[in-house]
């Protein structure tokens, strides 16, 4: 099973009111990582739940190899697969999210979970009608990202085979 993941408002929480919690480095990480101006709002430990829901991890953004770079040693994680983005035409899209065919042809027919604070139903019926496998299209909110409860719903989901 993979999991696309997304990073900014969905790990890097933006948009909010108030006050963002910051957090520390859960592991010794080098001073170019904790020197990034935002990455104090990502809380290290999702590293470790986004690993215990046993889906293979992949980079589903537009940060590039700064994720490895950045990400990844601030999360505790390994240097994880990264999409490679296509030049995408907005108007070719029919209202999908431009990350949508994309993410489908790299799963290659593969079961996956995307989370993603751009999520719509567009590209929940897209990817029903054009994915031959299972798929889980998760929607974050930008201003908290990843909570409890998404993790509760990606782990009903992924337990219950994607029903």
């Amino acid at each position: 099973m993979l999991l696309f993941l997304d990073v900014d408002g969905t790990l890097l929480p933006f948009g909010a009111a108030g006050p963002y919690p910051l957090y520390e480095p859960a592991f010794a990480v080098p001073d170019a990582v904790t020197g990034h101006p935002l990455l104090a709002r990502v809380d290290p430990t999702l590293g470790a739940r986004l690993t215990s829901l046993g889906c293979a991890l992949v980079w589903a953004t537009t940060w590039g190899e700064d994720a490895n770079a950045v990400l990844a040693p601030w999360l505790g994680l390994p240097a994880l697969p990264l999409v490679d983005w296509p030049d995408v035409d907005d108007d070719e899209t029919g209202g999908l999210h431009w990350k949508t065919r994309p993410l489908v042809a790299w799963a290659a027919g593969r079961p996956f979970v995307w989370v993603d604070d751009e999520i719509t139903d567009a590209d929940r019926s897209w990817v029903a009608a054009h994915h031959p496998e299972r798929a889980a299209l998760h929607r974050v909110d930008h201003q908290v990202g990843l909570t409890e409860g998404d993790f509760a719903m990606l782990e009903e989901w992924l337990t219950s085979g994607g029903r």
